[in-house]
């Protein structure tokens, strides 16, 4: 069906759209994706970054992007989901994509398929991939929506992939384990290029897979690396040094290594990418990447993270240790229910006081009556689980506080909410001024929070 048929006009009106027009949320495969493609006739001799990996494609994403604006290189980033606005999953120059671009484009691809039956997904990819050409960029940024070997983003020849943390997550896509869940999201290495892998226990598939199809793989600890002190931290790299440089804007215990592997790709194009120092700098002062260990000022302390599996919600917990309050830990959380939820909120139970579950507003939603009982059985699991520093990263601060190895474990008090916005709410009001809130789980829950707190103006972004 061609546009001239379909009575849509505004950007909600087309989200609502391109769910309708195919049967699956989520279908993998690149065979009909890739045949729109081919008639929307996209060139670009921009340099394509392809990011995958489990947990870090945002955060590493936005780090390169920030550091290749501030040396004056026009970019483009396409990454998801979104936390509040469709926009945000298209990025020029820094900013959101407008509505009219992005209806220009969807309406390319509406017309170009004819027919073919393309998922949510594959219509914004395709969006973006037609708007980024069309903007004569220098680097695209892309960042691959599930898995790798069948996203859509991978119909894109890579100059240079990068794959940040695995971890377990879409088991029913993807695989039971890291090593077929890994091989799943190395299938975006290309041969002859280079191939970042920021994951120092990388698993075995992908090294194997890297070899196989003979890309260039940097792994970290192995080809690059990095050293962190007090206040600033050095990269090295096969050919390259970059000492003093000062810690990210973005927060929590993993960005080294993201900000590791976006250093990684600026040496693996030297010749095509010249980056001062300076600008390498004043990039990890100026990234932004709301619900990444988002601390909002003002009190009581208010953190987002769209943390949902057992690696974020490890590196969560560790980087809630780091923030040193007399309060207790109110946590406002709610999951999908294709999570290993139990797993991972194991790793919270000895950093929270109260628990507000919620139910969120989508079909994928885990039941807030089975998150309450999963939070229950991972008190009673939780002696199994060590708390642990997610990366070999020197601590930001002085101080770390230690676990309450007192606390009554099975006494967390727990609630349920029928909206993440009711169960945030409900923690403001028992919240004093020396508590902690922090929100967490899927992007679906994270999103309507802040969209909340912005509204409501209460505290600083």
């Amino acid at each position: 069906m061609g546009h001239s048929n379909n009575p849509v006009e505004s950007l909600s009106q087309w989200q609502t759209y391109l769910l309708s027009v195919h049967p699956n949320e989520i279908e993998l495969g690149l065979e009909r994706a890739g045949q729109v493609m081919q008639r929307l006739n996209i060139g670009s001799q921009a340099l394509k970054i392809v990011v995958g990996g489990t947990n870090g494609k945002g955060s590493t994403s936005a780090l390169l992007e920030s550091i290749l604006l501030a040396s004056g290189y026009r970019v483009g980033v396409y990454g998801s989901p979104h936390l509040i606005h469709f926009n945000e999953r298209f990025r020029l120059q820094g900013e959101q994509a407008s509505d009219e671009q992005i209806i220009r484009h969807l309406q390319k691809v509406d017309e170009a398929r004819e027919g073919i039956s393309l998922t949510y997904f594959e219509f914004a990819t395709l969006a973006a991939f037609s708007l980024f050409a069309e903007q004569e960029l220098d680097v695209w940024i892309l960042e691959v929506g599930l898995g790798g070997r069948l996203d859509a983003v991978n119909l894109i020849d890579a100059d240079c992939s990068v794959l940040t943390q695995i971890d377990i997550d879409h088991q029913e896509y993807l695989g039971s384990d890291r090593e077929q869940i890994g091989l799943e999201k190395a299938a975006i290495f290309r041969a002859q290029k280079p191939a970042i892998c920021a994951d120092s226990q990388a698993p075995q598939s992908v090294l194997e897979y890297a070899q196989r199809i003979d890309a260039r793989l940097w792994l970290l600890d192995r080809d690059f690396s990095y050293e962190a002190s007090m206040h600033q931290w050095m990269y090295r790299g096969p050919g390259m040094r970059r000492g003093a440089l000062p810690y990210p804007a973005l927060r929590g215990a993993n960005q080294l290594n993201n900000a590791s592997a976006a250093l990684a790709v600026i040496e693996a194009f030297a010749d095509r990418l010249a980056v001062p120092i300076q600008d390498i700098k004043q990039g990890l002062l100026d990234v932004r990447l709301p619900g990444r260990f988002q601390v909002l000022a003002g009190q009581p302390l208010i953190i987002l993270d769209v943390a949902h599996n057992p690696h974020a919600l490890q590196a969560l917990a560790y980087n809630l240790q780091q923030i040193s309050t007399t309060g207790r830990t109110i946590a406002v959380v709610g999951m999908l229910k294709d999570k290993e939820v139990q797993k991972a909120l194991a790793h919270m139970t000895g950093e929270v006081d109260v628990w507000h579950c919620a139910q969120l507003d989508s079909e994928r939603s885990l039941p807030v009556d089975q998150l309450s009982t999963f939070v229950k059985e991972a008190y009673a699991q939780e002696k199994n689980v060590a708390i642990t520093k997610p990366a070999p990263v020197a601590d930001q601060q002085p101080t770390v506080r230690p676990r309450v190895a007192s606390r009554e474990k099975s006494a967390a008090h727990i609630e349920c909410f029928d909206s993440i916005v009711d169960a945030f709410l409900a923690a403001q009001q028992i919240s004093t001024v020396n508590d902690k809130i922090v929100v967490f789980g899927s992007f679906l829950a994270v999103g309507p929070v802040l969209e909340h707190v912005q509204k409501a103006g209460g505290h600083e972004l």
